[in-house]
C-alpha cells in the first residue's frame, strides 16, 4: 500500500507541474497580445495620404481638368446623329460624358451651342465653353457640378484643340 500512495503523490506533483508550466505559457500569450494591441492603440494604425480627388469639378479652388467634369451633350437641331458624333469628340478630349441625346428642353438654338450649368459647375462651364467657338453660357439651377453642352443651328465642330503634349487631362496623380 505505500507504493500506491508514492505513486499517487508522485502523479499529484506531476499534475500541478503541468497545470502551473500551462498558465504560465497562457498568461505570456495574453500578455504580448496585450502588449501587441496596446501598441497598436496608442500609435494608431499608419494613415496614407489622402488621394487627389480626380472626379469633383465642386472644389471653388485650384485648377479644373476635363477628367473631373461630366458633360450632357444635347442635340438642339434637326441634323440626326450630331450629338453622338460630338459625345464621342468630347470623350477623347478627356472629359466625362454623361447623358447623349436631343435636348430635353426642346429649346431652338441659333447659335453654335449653349452651355448649361448650375452655380457649382461654373468653373466647369468655362472649361467646356472653350470646346465650341461662339458658345454661350447659359446659368440654371442645378445643384451638381455636371454642365450641359447643346449644340445649335450654327454648330460645325468643335474648336482646335490646343496641343494635347502641354494640356493634362487630369490632375496629377489621377
Amino acid at each position: 500500500m505505500s507504493i500506491t500512495v508514492e505513486s499517487e503523490s508522485v502523479g499529484r506533483v506531476r499534475r500541478h507541474k503541468t497545470t502551473a508550466i500551462t498558465l504560465l505559457v497562457l498568461i505570456g500569450i495574453l500578455a504580448g497580445a496585450f502588449y501587441y494591441a496596446s501598441s497598436y492603440w496608442t500609435q494608431g494604425p499608419a494613415k496614407a495620404a489622402p488621394a487627389p480627388s480626380c472626379t469633383s469639378a465642386a472644389d471653388p479652388s485650384g485648377q479644373i481638368y476635363p477628367s473631373q467634369v461630366t458633360v450632357n451633350v444635347y442635340n438642339a437641331t434637326s441634323r440626326s446623329g450630331l450629338a453622338a458624333s460630338t459625345g464621342k469628340l468630347v470623350r477623347d478630349r478627356g472629359f466625362i460624358v454623361g447623358t447623349v441625346a436631343n435636348d430635353p428642353a426642346r429649346k431652338a438654338v441659333a447659335g453654335t451651342a449653349e452651355v448649361r450649368f448650375g452655380p457649382v459647375g461654373a468653373r466647369a462651364a468655362t472649361l467646356v465653353q472653350g470646346l465650341v467657338e461662339g458658345a454661350v453660357l447659359v446659368p440654371d439651377t442645378r445643384a451638381d457640378s455636371s454642365v450641359d453642352l447643346v449644340i445649335g443651328a450654327a454648330f460645325k465642330s468643335l474648336a482646335v484643340a490646343t496641343s494635347t503634349a502641354t494640356a493634362p487631362t487630369a490632375p496629377p496623380g489621377c
